[in-house]
């Protein structure tokens, strides 16, 4: 059995203790969706004004060697905006953040059904892309729409992908489990 396997196998229980642990965070997040989304945006938010602190940081050290040190200044100017609305209007962040996902929905939507509409010819399937297309434009506009279910549907899909990562660690855990046994 290969080294790495072998330290896998001795520390089953490892990987059982990061499945339950993803299991526990994805009902969290189904439970209290909301509150989901707002430790996102705390998270975020501080991130953003770590972010914008350091590239003021790297700009004004490199005024002296390079006359676009402003950009980066101005990056992290914006970054520290960013990160303050995030910590201090978290709902306000969190519509902005929806409405842009919406828009970008839309437009993507609309350029796969275009690309499906060119690609009718060429290839068999096309419908497929253009109905991806025309569900990332009903996706979309149901989040402008109703922008609080879009941010509940993101709490929910992490959720359940973390529910899902935990049930695969916890049958990995068994498996390893096993192969120590062997």
């Amino acid at each position: 059995m290969d080294n790495l396997v072998r330290v896998m196998a001795d520390n089953w229980w490892v990987a059982l203790l990061r499945g339950i642990a993803a299991i526990l965070f994805g009902l969290m997040a189904l439970i209290w969706p909301g509150l989901t989304v707002y430790a996102l945006l705390i998270v975020f938010g501080a991130y953003a004004v770590f972010d914008g602190v350091m590239a003021i940081i790297v700009g004004f050290q490199r005024k002296s060697d390079d006359d676009s040190w402003w950009s980066w200044a101005l990056d992290g100017f914006l970054s520290i905006v960013i990160g303050l609305m995030a910590l201090f209007w978290p709902e306000a962040t969190a519509l902005a953040f929806v409405i842009w996902m919406a828009a970008w929905a839309v437009v993507a939507g609309i350029f796969r059904i275009i690309a499906a509409i060119r690609l009718r010819k060429e290839i068999e399937g096309e419908w497929a892309l253009g109905l991806s297309g025309l569900l990332m434009v009903i996706w979309g506009v149901l989040m402008a729409l109703i922008p609080a279910a879009g941010l509940l549907s993101l709490a929910w899909l992490i959720g359940v992908f973390a529910l899902l990562i935990g049930g695969v660690m916890v049958v990995l855990s068994f498996r390893l489990r096993g192969m120590r046994d062997a």
